[in-house]
């Protein structure tokens, strides 16, 4: 029988519509939820989404681990991201080969939330602080994943997580404030590429609420995202977020509502209770029974879920990646790759001639991670491991210590022993040694020297029998609290609980910190001692410090603090003192700070995957220039960082485009072994709406090297704050000594937009700008202005929606109604916001939509939220959450343009219009 759906020769949009046809009304509701039912009567097989593939295939086994998102992104090289994607997407397809259900083809990756706060636990996930970066990052390595064949997939890649998405604390409840011009100008342009070019063709939506609507529910979906793609975007939900519309968020009363709005908003695929979908389906049939839904609801989700899986090649007879086999995973084509990618990532943060080392007989290799290497969550099972002992010593002669504390623990009943069999902690006669691991921000790991394992908690008994901390709930970290005479008290991280003691001696978790035992650690090794004296042997001193991806923060766990673990500090210090030619390198999933200082070379990488020692080895001895540069500016302390729940970049100074002060290192540094001039920039805008511009790079150094070009921009005048600079464009340019090449920009005009929230779209203002080309965001080397012949804008009139405000203080962003629409909530007596240059000519009255549970008032004020004009006072009904009333009253006799106050006179208070043309 002639099935149009199977025949590839048919226009995609009729063999979906033709297969929808065939399907019941039962039959769809089964394909909404991740694990989508088979249909045997039509031989549609069962489908699952989401397959982990953020820097390799993560989750399914050993497989090729490339350096970290970050990582991939500080190379600076969209080609070299396609590439790991393509072989990350060849390893899913093997993987799906030889398992079609435990290997999806819906992948869930790239991760493109811009990385607007270093503290944020899942860093090391995204790209760069950049939208404009981040988004051409991201697009480069979605084509890899979803192949090169133009009509079939190899995979099909997720976008995550959609929207304003950069805390973990409290992230199912808390609420991002995005202000209109930094959702347009910071959130959205990073996902837009990926979609708009067709990269990716699917999104996942984030687990946070955003200006009081959860993400799952917004109306972006619809309005900018499906706007955006080419063709059906599938939208899929994160991990348990629909139950949390009900729960946590309590947004809805009943599941089925719940249900109903996020299909409604735009979502198609529910992941909810793992491969147990009947809860799910049976809430999606309540809303179509309640009237929620309607069966074009259920069917616009199917064409989305349906038009994947004809793109991945599901329907056809052959697809051109047949062929992959699973001789592709981890072959030596890919090995190769992973060693490119990690030598390209390492930037060289510091140098004062120590490196490339030279004339190096013996290398002291030292620290906590100078002989492992780390797994994230996100990460793949590494199939082997090059530290950077290893790939050192493949090169020189190497020493090694982890330079960390030996430590006994005794307490009144005696002394903390560990079962050589790796079974419970006891107390004994015989003291047990255990080596200290610190991972900063008051974790420690302990490993029992008998065993080689480190202590772990295993049904509330302390146990020795973990290689490390691991896990999604990391059940090996402690915090020691200070206790009189010296003593500690073990508080177990995971749990909050105590270590106390039982009965028979062995040690177990208790609730009360007055059960704890009180441990007195005695250092029997120091471990800087031991580094010291182990650098003073050697050449050079490799120092490798940095964070632990499960402990440092991780997703459900932001950091506090950016500042390197103290015991490691201690070692990089003590190693210096002992060895003036000491390297620190750091491998970290976001930026650090340190103590130490006058280190004479400082090289940073993220965590590096398989090869990570092979490729250290190549850049520290000269074979590679260190071409990586920072997407992300260092910061010398969090205490430069705004509060972590502050989304508004513009108003709170953040990210290089914004903050005032001096980095550490800024955006866009990297060192390398030469030297770059820069001259000779021109700049021109043409009629064609291009800006053009050029400049002359030479390599004034003694050796080959690599320059990464960055071109930015400054607007000297606009009606609102601008960005102090903003990446527009970068080349990387490998030249020999002596060499020059000349670089060039083409930028559109339309680029240099910003959003103008009185007319709700892009505008290019007529101004002055600056150009500026150099070696970072600070680095600048040449500069030159040109004029851009665009709009002015004009005062405001009539209608202003409440969230188009210019400036604003103690307001929160709210929704107006369930659905759709924006407003602002005050959340103190006296909170205000401003509209600039408002046209107040001709009206007589205006009209609010405004209300609040407690009722109130609020003032209209010409020029000051104290002491200015007041022109009208309006009350606040007392209304429910989403029963906002219009309120209209007349205005004081004003003329002219003025700066608009609209001051809110008590707490509680939501307004989402001022209407001076409706009522007049």
């Amino acid at each position: 029988m002639h099935e149009p759906f199977r025949d590839p020769e048919i226009p995609l949009p009729d063999r979906i519509a033709d297969l929808s046809r065939r399907l019941t009304l039962e039959e769809k509701i089964g394909l909404l939820h991740q694990y989508q039912a088979p249909i045997d009567r039509l031989g549609v097989a069962a489908f699952r989404t989401g397959t982990e593939a953020l820097h390799g295939l993560a989750w399914l086994g050993p497989a090729t681990v490339f350096p970290q998102a970050v990582g991939l992104a500080s190379t600076w090289d969209p080609e070299l991201l396609r590439r790991v994607g393509e072989a990350t997407s060849d390893e899913v397809l093997a993987f799906h080969h030889k398992d079609p259900t435990g290997a999806g083809r819906n992948v869930w990756a790239p991760v493109v939330n811009p990385l607007r706060d270093p503290r944020w636990g899942r860093n090391e996930e995204g790209y760069s602080e950049d939208p404009w970066l981040t988004g051409l990052l991201a697009a480069a390595y979605a084509w890899g994943l979803r192949g090169s064949d133009p009509n079939v997939l190899k995979t099909a890649p997720t976008l995550k997580h959609f929207l304003a998405y950069n805390n973990e604390t409290d992230r199912c409840v808390t609420s991002s404030n995005v202000p209109p011009r930094v959702l347009h100008e910071y959130e959205l342009p990073a996902f837009r590429p990926a979609i708009e070019q067709g990269a990716a063709v699917a999104v996942m939506p984030s687990y946070n609420l955003v200006n009081g609507r959860p993400a799952h529910l917004s109306p972006l979906i619809g309005e900018a995202l499906r706007a955006w793609a080419p063709d059906d975007l599938l939208v899929v939900s994160d991990a348990y977020a629909p139950g949390n519309l009900v729960t946590l968020q309590g947004y809805h009363d009943s599941a089925a509502e719940a249900y109903a709005h996020a299909i409604r908003a735009g979502l198609d695929s529910f992941t909810q209770d793992d491969d147990r979908a009947e809860a799910t389906l049976g809430h999606v049939r309540e809303a179509l029974d309640r009237g929620l839904l309607a069966e074009d609801d259920i069917d616009a989700a199917v064409r989305h879920l349906l038009s994947i899986r004809f793109r991945l090649g599901e329907f056809d007879p052959a697809t051109p990646y047949d062929d992959v086999t699973e001789e592709v995973v981890n072959c030596p084509r890919h090995q190769d790759l992973a060693r490119e990618a990690a030598r390209r990532s390492f930037v060289l943060l510091e140098n004062d001639g120590l490196l490339p080392l030279r004339d190096v007989a013996t290398v002291a290799v030292i620290g906590q991670l100078g002989d492992t290497l780390m797994e994230d969550w996100y990460s793949g099972t590494l199939p082997y491991a090059v530290t950077a002992r290893a790939g050192l010593a493949e090169r020189c002669a190497t020493v090694f210590c982890e330079g960390v504390d030996r430590v006994t623990m005794t307490a009144e009943a005696g002394c903390v022993t560990a079962d050589p069999a790796g079974g419970p902690l006891s107390l004994g006669s015989e003291p047990g040694t255990f080596d200290v691991f610190d991972w900063g921000g008051g974790a420690y790991a302990l490993r029992a020297v008998a065993t080689g394992r480190f202590v772990s908690v295993d049904d509330g008994v302390l146990v020795n029998d973990q290689p490390g901390p691991n896990g999604w709930e990391v059940r090996q970290t402690f915090r020691m609290e200070e206790r009189p005479r010296g003593a500690v008290a073990l508080r177990h991280i995971s749990t909050g609980c105590y270590v106390g003691a039982a009965a028979d001696g062995r040690l177990r978790l208790v609730d009360d910190a007055d059960q704890a035992l009180w441990l007195v650690p005695e250092v029997v090794r120091s471990g800087a001692r031991q580094a010291a004296e182990l650098a003073a042997t050697a050449d050079v001193a490799v120092v490798v410090v940095g964070d632990h991806p499960l402990v440092n923060g991780r997703e459900t766990e932001d950091r506090s603090t950016l500042a390197l673990a103290p015991a490691q500090d201690a070692v990089v210090q003590a190693v210096l003192a002992a060895n003036p030619r000491t390297v620190m390198v750091i491998s970290s999933g976001y930026p650090l700070t340190w103590g130490a200082s006058g280190v004479p070379a400082v090289l940073w990488s993220s965590h590096g995957g398989q090869e990570y020692g092979h490729a250290l080895a190549e850049v520290l001895l000269g074979d590679a220039d260190p071409e990586g540069r920072l997407t992300q500016t260092w910061y010398r302390s969090e205490q430069e960082l705004p509060d972590l729940l502050d989304y508004d970049i513009i108003t709170a100074d953040a990210t290089y485009m914004y903050f005032r002060g001096i980095p550490r290192y800024p955006f866009g540094h990297g060192l390398g072994y030469t030297e770059f001039g820069y001259s000779g920039l021109t700049v021109e805008v043409d009629p064609g709406g291009m800006v053009r511009a050029s400049v002359t790079v030479t390599n004034t150094g003694p050796r080959e090297g690599v320059e990464v070009v960055q071109f930015y921009t400054h607007q000297q005048r606009s009606r609102v704050k601008q960005p102090l600079r903003r990446l527009r464009g970068f080349e990387k340019v490998r030249l020999a000594p002596g060499e020059s090449r000349v670089v060039r920009l083409d930028l559109p005009v339309r680029e240099l937009a910003c959003w103008d929230v009185t007319s709700g779209r892009f505008v290019v203002e007529r101004a002055p700008h600056r150009l500026m080309a150099g070696r970072s965001a600070t680095d600048l080397r040449v500069t030159a202005r040109f004029e851009v012949d665009g709009e002015a804008i004009p005062p405001r009139r009539g209608l202003l929606r409440a969230v188009d405000h210019d400036e604003y203080d103690a307001v929160t962003f709210t929704e107006a109604s369930r659905e759709n629409g924006d407003a602002v909530r005050a959340d103190a007596e006296g909170a205000w916001i401003l509209f600039r240059q408002v046209d107040l000519n001709g009206a007589a009255s205006c009209l609010a939509v405004l209300g609040s549970t407690e009722g109130g008032m609020i003032t209209l004020r010409i020029g000051d939220p104290l002491y200015g004009q007041p022109i009208a006072t309006l009350p606040v009904p007392r209304t429910g959450r989403y029963d906002l009333h219009a309120i209209v009253t007349s205005l004081a006799a004003t003329r002219g343009v003025h700066d608009l106050y609209v001051v809110f006179e008590n707490e509680g208070v939501t307004l989402s219009q001022i209407d001076f043309g409706a009522a007049t």
